[in-house]
């Protein structure tokens, strides 16, 4: 990216290799994840800025010197044929797992695991709302939430995603467009829900909100309807909810959460076939632009990822 703005800016070039750094490490990458925080990244909307030239990309599987296979998280730069990783951001692939069930873990997999469980602290038995279910992170919650014993209440644009999240655990999957979505969030929980998660903003967070029963959580976790909520008061206060943000970076260097024991967990779920990663496709790294243009149309599901071999 030489330039912010729409898919187009997204363009194949021959730059120099990344140098590593004081903690770092060299990846030759074999597959680099697409997340909608790129889409964020290459818009300029994205919560840290970044500075031009820039190359996106922020969770690759690769391989170290010696010849390790590795999921790790780039911080940038992943979307390249070699990538600069820090050492404690880089986690070795078990046999069982390929390189396309690999490749969300280590973001998509830990955002979905610590938003359900460190932020919305969901339990067995609870409710909980999952958004954006047919897509990177909406399927490993649905899944994750189920797994743990959960109900779990999908939200999806089509009927395809809602059979879909259906398919992976969801007790009900409800329309996510924002007119009436309150009303089909009750309808379909059968009352107020104990735990959300929201990622579109807008109308959509405060209509979530409205679900909750009191002691309710809402764990924040984006915008990508590009439209930022206040989060009224008066609605925290008389029934007692909690609202919070999550940021998956800010993981990164805190020792009381420690990444290693969540991709443990996510790998273990993996290899032993409980945990399903939906690919929604590998496309050479040439067409980074075509899968950015798709996640901007919401058509897919799943993971998208680019093969820097091709």
């Amino acid at each position: 990216m030489r330039e912010f703005g729409g898919p187009e800016v997204l363009r194949l070039e021959d730059v120099p290799d990344p140098e590593a750094g004081r903690g770092q490490i060299l990846l030759d990458v074999r597959l680099a994840g697409v997340n909608y925080a790129d889409v964020h990244v290459r818009g300029n909307s994205y919560l840290a800025p970044v500075e031009l030239p820039y190359v996106p990309g922020n969770e690759v599987v690769g391989t170290r010197a010696d010849g390790t296979r590795v999921v790790a998280l780039t911080q940038g730069g992943g979307y390249a044929q070699k990538a600069a990783v820090h050492r404690r951001l880089q986690w070795e692939v078990p046999d069982g797992v390929t390189d396309a069930q690999a490749v969300p873990l280590a973001l998509q997999g830990n955002t979905a695991y610590h938003l359900l469980f460190t932020v919305a602290r969901v339990t067995k038995g609870e409710t909980v709302v999952v958004p954006a279910a047919a897509g990177g992170v909406g399927t490993l919650a649905v899944q994750l939430a189920h797994r743990a014993g959960a109900r779990v209440i999908a939200l999806a644009g089509t009927e395809d995603k809602r059979r879909l999240a259906l398919e992976l655990g969801a007790a009900a999957a409800v329309d996510s467009h924002e007119e009436g979505l309150a009303e089909r969030i009750l309808d379909a929980a059968g009352g107020p829900v104990h735990a959300a998660l929201e990622m579109t903003g807008g109308p959509t967070l405060h209509q979530t909100l409205e679900v909750l029963a009191p002691r309710g959580r809402l764990a924040v976790y984006g915008y990508a309807g590009g439209r930022l909520a206040d989060i009224p008061v008066r609605t925290l206060l008389q029934k007692s909810v909690t609202a919070a943000g999550f940021w998956l970076p800010h993981l990164y260097t805190d020792r009381t959460l420690p990444l290693a024991a969540s991709m443990r967990q996510l790998f273990d779920a993996v290899a032993g076939g409980a945990l399903k990663v939906v690919d929604g496709g590998t496309y050479p790294l040439a067409d980074a632009a075509k899968v950015h243009h798709a996640l901007n149309l919401r058509t897919g599901t799943g993971k998208f990822s680019l093969d820097t071999a091709r």
